[in-house]
């Protein structure tokens, strides 16, 4: 690691011509008093997001760090998110995908304050509103809790993949080096790797909005599970055989929680509708 750099932020971005400037201003505005990195790795866009990564780099030469890939290497099977997390030269990573984008400038220093003041943290988030990608209207927000909190294990496993925004994640990078086969074997990365990083160290809650998620993004895992039930039951089935892997692991010391998310992840898998009406009921009421 670099002693000069605390934040190593890890970007990974495709055909996301429409968002990811918001994404590198977001970085950009930054206010702290350490330096950082933005790793980004563009995945052969076909699209004009390259170029303007190219601007960035042009403008901010010792800040941006991008990989430009000639071939896609997702469609090879490759975890794309590796290239930016395993060249990470920083004490810290964090995460921002370049459809997402930070909206606090102090959000970096915030979370790197408290980090640096609590060793026991391995894991810090915060609160993000989830924005509609063809009209950047406000949906909701992921907010887990009203007030800071410290997450327990079974209280991240419980909340599922959703329970973070992923863009709200600073981590510290030695555990990056030190995850098990689970965290990168899963059909999603930052549930697994939320669940390990419990395991540990504290994760710490600030109940603030400081990161903005995009819902609806064409071509986005989301919209794939939705428009695509095959790609959705396979995503089950190996959410299923992810936590199995995590029982394992964490020899059944969370079984129950566990098996509370698998029976809700069986229902949505045989009930989609039903499941899907339920959700619209409760975010409606709520």
């Amino acid at each position: 690691m670099h002693d000069d750099i605390m934040v190593s932020i890890a970007c990974i971005t495709y055909n996301h011509e429409k968002y990811i400037a918001d994404a590198l201003e977001g970085f950009m505005m930054q206010k702290t008093d350490f330096k950082y990195e933005v790793l980004i790795h563009d995945d052969a866009s076909t699209d004009s997001t390259a170029d303007i990564i190219k601007s960035y780099e042009k403008n901010y030469p010792d800040i941006i760090r991008p990989i430009y890939q000639s071939e896609n290497q997702k469609t090879k099977g490759v975890k794309v998110g590796t290239f930016n997390r395993q060249r990470a030269t920083g004490k810290y990573i964090a995460i921002c995908e370049g459809d997402d984008y930070w909206t606090d400038p102090d959000k970096l220093q915030r979370q790197v304050s408290y980090m640096e003041n609590h060793p026991e943290c391995s894991l810090c988030v915060h609160a993000a509103y989830k924005i509609k990608a063809d009209n950047e209207k406000m949906m909701r927000h992921v907010r887990p809790h009203q007030g800071d909190k410290i997450f327990s294990v079974s209280d991240i496993i419980r909340g599922g993949g959703g329970f973070f925004a992923t863009n709200t994640m600073l981590f510290r990078t030695e555990y990056e080096k030190t995850k098990p086969p689970y965290v990168t074997g899963g059909p999603v990365g930052d549930y697994p790797l939320a669940i390990y990083l419990a395991t540990r160290g504290d994760v710490f809650y600030i109940d603030e909005f400081m990161s903005a998620y995009r819902v609806g993004v064409p071509g986005s895992w989301t919209s794939r599970m939705i428009n695509d039930a095959e790609q959705a039951r396979n995503y089950y089935n190996r959410l299923d055989n992810m936590l199995n892997d995590i029982n394992q692991h964490t020899a059944y010391q969370y079984d129950a929680d566990i098996r509370h998310v698998r029976f809700k992840n069986y229902l949505k898998r045989m009930f989609p509708r039903v499941t899907k009406a339920l959700k619209i009921l409760r975010n409606s009421i709520g």
